[in-house]
């Protein structure tokens, strides 16, 4: 995935602003295709986004609520596992 450009935040409008590419990783759980989840991580911001997205979708979370989605999906994993073995 090409990087992408993101706005300084302390940027206004109008005005002459400092622009930071995005490195973006797929993720390892990625089989070959087209659907994927990339990440990209700023100094207080964590970005996602799905390749197969056709709107380009990107969203942005602080690493606390990252952390708590990630915990949340570990969650439902072992909960679904648990299911699978009832």
């Amino acid at each position: 995935m090409n990087p992408r450009w993101q706005k300084s935040s302390y940027c206004s409008e109008g005005a002459s602003c400092i622009h930071i590419a995005q490195t973006w990783q797929k993720s390892s759980h990625c089989s070959e295709g087209d659907s994927c989840v990339h990440i990209s991580t700023g100094p207080a911001t964590i970005h996602l986004t799905e390749s197969a997205d056709p709107t380009q979708a990107i969203l942005n979370a602080t690493p606390t609520a990252f952390d708590a989605l990630l915990h949340v999906l570990k969650l439902d994993l072992n909960l679904a596992k648990e299911a699978l073995h009832v």
